[in-house]
């Protein structure tokens, strides 16, 4: 439970970093809660099997923010709260509306959006009629606390729990041959699916995927399987991360220090390089069409501006704590930064489905394979030390680390 008293706590080592020192003190503790129970006729209850740590539960639980007083995404939530949203499970109560092929004992995979249908609202909004589930309209609306998703919700707990509550249209049945730990991989890869089918890359061209996380390795992984003739440089901070997205066929960068990064993309994709009078280098003309940003970082959304191509595209689908950066070259190079929350309803190959059924049927048919990015899994008790090593994955190789509860 998120937002209650942790309990005494062993104080961290004196020369502990910043993120261990915050987990030391984080509001969340394990806790008896009674079983959820079916919040309406199309509702179920579910019980969880394995669920993925997100980058944003971690940011969450290790208090990783610099300043979030203003932060207007705290209009949309409610506390306390049970986290989690990357879940797979299997049904054990079924509500008397739930469709068919939802009965007990069903297998899932869980969608985690509070959109109009879970919520009660019908008709519902535009962006749930285009299935653009993730940009509701009624995120505080109808007969559930506000809540975007699964675990930042009071009312629609999470995953980090044995059990929790599912509207009939957030969850989708897991093919027999997808193994459970390949299954808790689909929050994290319809995400990246989302930003790059959103923002293609053109044809032949050249992309660079910033970070090497869940969110960076999925989008790696894409990038190679569906848009085979373009270039992939990817920014891995990690040896883990770097072999991995080496294996997907991607051209690796280290990430520091950020002049070392832009001559290495410059070279990578023949950009020419102009030295300004001070500060770090631009590419004009550039040869780097998408970045796809999984950070955040002001330093990451400043390199991708010098490196990309006149008229590129920035897709920021990480975030981080704000500050100043020098954004000159968005409008000299007239460049497009473009947003990418979550995933919906895409369209992959001529064919418009959820975003997790894409996954579903690529693991499927051989198309994607992102299991070697789940590297840890951790029983619920022992939470702390599952964020520990993601503190610590320089040295622990961690990518995603996950809850199970089987």
């Amino acid at each position: 439970m998120f937002g209650t008293d942790p309990g005494p706590v062993p104080p961290p080592p004196d020369d502990a970093n910043r993120l261990t020192r915050h987990l030391a003190t984080t509001p969340m503790a394990v806790e008896d809660r009674p079983d959820p129970t079916l919040l309406a006729d199309d509702w179920l209850v579910l019980q969880t099997r394995l669920t993925g740590i997100c980058g944003s539960d971690t940011k969450q639980v290790l208090m990783d923010f610099d300043d979030a007083d203003d932060n207007p995404m705290t209009a949309f939530i409610s506390f306390p709260q049970v986290l989690g949203h990357e879940v797979v499970a299997t049904v054990v109560e079924a509500g008397p509306a739930v469709r068919p092929g939802l009965e007990p004992g069903t297998r899932v995979v869980l969608n985690p959006w509070l959109s109009c249908g879970p919520r009660g609202i019908d008709p519902p909004c535009p962006a749930c009629r285009s299935g653009d589930f993730s940009a509701c309209w009624s995120f505080c609306d109808g007969r559930l606390a506000p809540g975007i998703h699964t675990g930042n919700s009071s009312d629609a707990t999470g995953g980090f729990a044995e059990r929790l509550p599912a509207h009939e249209l957030m969850v989708f049945p897991v093919p027999e041959a997808i193994p459970d730990e390949v299954a808790v991989l689909a929050d994290p890869f319809s995400v990246a699916l989302h930003a790059i089918v959103r923002t293609p890359p053109p044809p032949g061209g050249r992309v660079v995927v910033y970070g090497a996380g869940a969110l960076g390795t999925c989008a790696t992984a894409i990038l190679g399987a569906l848009y085979p003739d373009v270039e992939v440089a990817t920014i891995a901070r990690w040896p883990a991360q770097a072999s991995l997205a080496q294996r997907l066929g991607a051209h690796v960068v280290a990430p520091e220090p950020a002049e070392a990064v832009i001559e290495a993309l410059a070279a990578w994709s023949g950009a020419t390089l102009r030295a300004p009078w001070a500060g770090l280098p631009v590419a004009y003309p550039g040869h780097i069409d998408v970045v796809y940003d999984t950070v955040g970082y002001p330093q990451t959304v400043e390199v991708g501006l010098r490196v990309l191509a006149h008229g590129g595209a920035l897709v920021q689908l990480g975030v981080a704590s704000p500050a100043r950066f020098e954004w000159t070259p968005w409008y000299f190079k007239e460049l497009r930064l473009v947003g990418s929350n979550a995933f919906g309803v895409e369209t992959v190959r001529g064919e418009r489905r959820h975003a997790i059924e894409h996954y579903l049927a690529l693991v499927e048919d051989g198309t994607v394979d992102v299991a070697p990015m789940l590297t840890h899994t951790f029983r619920l008790e022992a939470w702390r030390d599952a964020f520990t090593t993601i503190i610590d994955q320089g040295t622990t190789g961690a990518i995603k680390v996950a809850f199970d509860f089987r």
